[in-house]
């Protein structure tokens, strides 16, 4: 997924995550709390301000609420016109009662952060912004203007004009920040469930490739002995045939198309991997597997297997995992995309771990985002380099998300980083695994081939 897909891909979805009556059910939880408000400065601290007003404003919200869950359904999902001009209306409507009743002498004043805080998580930036800087021209306003709220003394409340101006600053600073906080976390959240489900996606694409794989290799290997037996008839008929041309010709034809088959099915069967005796591999065989798509893409892909140091010789048999073979395949086509003539692949083993390195002779990971290789969606400006090497590609990282997350899932730990002083290398990717995690356990026979079921 490139930038601009994702780009489109936002615009088209974010303004239509929040329901109706998620606002409705918000609003009327706040013209609860106003009543509520406006009895206890009435009864109970007996304070003197525009009490009609006051009681049509909130009855604005209540007329509103009607109107909307008349006029749609409550699991409407509102597109982003009727969203914004919802959150409008609330801190409009907010707004008037904060004039009714000493503006920002009025400590409920801060509830004004709440809709920009609402469209920052659910709306485009275009109107955070508009809405935001509606609320901050609100709170200049009510700063300077406003109807006072009067004691039983007469007196009318009020605070230091430093103290006004710290609220004016403080609450400014608030719709700032709560909006660029919100939309962060908000925005990292939905990127993760997206990467995700890519991944997701792409194991169970992998696992289907492999099951579809299984069956073409047990067809293969049930169609063997009829396509024998055809072979041999029409090899027999062909010499009682002789004196008749062209009944012969036709068996001969027979024959041929059996040695046809066989070979399909044979070249199909290459890729059938759910074999119960092939579920487990030298790790050679699975690492020469996941590179196999890229080592004919006009690059040096050089494969090289060894132990180390006084490790057992022998190569560890580990299990042929989807998600292992999908990440490698994922690591190496990067490492081809990028290198310049050569990619090494070194597959090594220890006692305790068995190891992939993975190296390419290009310019290796840019230092802007090589501390955040493996996250989703890395936004990078492509260089004029990467554009000649990888003409339309605008990638934001997520093939190396998939990859990190699919290979941690099956217990490695993946580490990034650049050939330094060695201008012959460029980005390395090792990945490790605990032996313990990886290797097959049991090397027993496995049994009778089970048939695969849908």
């Amino acid at each position: 997924m490139t930038n601009s897909d994702y780009d489109l891909f936002e615009d088209q979805h974010r303004s239509n995550w929040i329901r109706l009556r998620t606002l409705v059910t918000l609003r009327w939880v706040a013209i609860a709390g106003q009543m509520v408000a406006v009895c206890a400065a009435l009864f109970l601290f007996e304070l003197q301000f525009e009490v009609g007003l006051t009681i049509v404003a909130v009855g604005a919200s209540v007329v509103a609420n009607l109107f909307f869950t008349s006029l749609y359904p409550e699991n409407r999902r509102l597109s982003e016109p009727e969203a914004t001009m919802m959150l409008v209306f609330d801190i409009l409507q907010l707004g008037v009662l904060l004039f009714l009743t000493g503006g920002l002498y009025n400590p409920f004043a801060l509830l004004l952060l709440g809709p920009v805080t609402i469209a920052a998580t659910v709306l485009h930036l275009r109107s955070t912004f508009l809405l935001g800087a509606l609320t901050v021209v609100l709170i200049t306003f009510l700063a300077q203007w406003s109807l006072p709220l009067i004691d039983l003394d007469g007196v009318a409340l009020a605070l230091p004009r430093l103290f006004l101006f710290g609220f004016w600053v403080a609450l400014v600073t608030g719709v700032v920040f709560l909006s660029i906080y919100a939309r962060q976390v908000t925005t990292e959240m939905n990127l993760m469930r997206d990467a995700l489900a890519a991944t997701q996606m792409a194991l169970s694409r992998e696992q289907k490739l492999t099951d579809l794989g299984g069956v073409v290799a047990a067809a293969a290997h049930e169609f063997g002995t009829p396509l024998a037996t055809i072979k041999l008839v029409a090899s027999e008929l062909s010499d009682e045939l002789e004196g008749q041309p062209e009944l012969r010709d036709d068996v001969i034809l027979i024959g041929e198309q059996a040695d046809r088959c066989r070979d399909i099915l044979r070249s199909m069967g290459r890729a059938g991997k759910e074999d119960l005796h092939l579920r487990h591999a030298p790790v050679e065989t699975v690492v020469r597997e996941a590179a196999e798509p890229h080592t004919d893409r006009g690059k040096s892909v050089e494969l090289m297997v060894r132990p180390t140091g006084a490790a057992d010789p022998r190569q560890p048999i580990i299990l042929r995992r989807p998600e292992i073979i999908h990440g490698l395949r994922n690591l190496i086509q990067n490492a081809v995309d990028f290198a310049k003539q050569s990619v090494e692949i070194e597959s090594t083993w220890t006692d305790s771990h068995i190891i992939v390195r993975i190296k390419d002779d290009g310019r290796g990971f840019p230092q802007s985002v090589i501390g955040r290789i493996g996250d989703p969606f890395v936004r990078r400006r492509s260089g004029f380099e990467d554009r000649v090497s990888r003409p339309g590609y605008d990638g934001m990282g997520l093939g190396l998300f998939i990859a990190k997350t699919l290979l941690e899932r099956s217990g490695a730990k993946l580490t990034f980083a650049n050939g330094g002083r060695d201008e012959s290398v460029g980005a390395i990717v090792v990945v490790e695994w605990p032996r313990s995690m990886l290797e097959s356990q049991s090397l027993a026979p496995l049994g009778e081939n089970l048939p695969i079921e849908a």
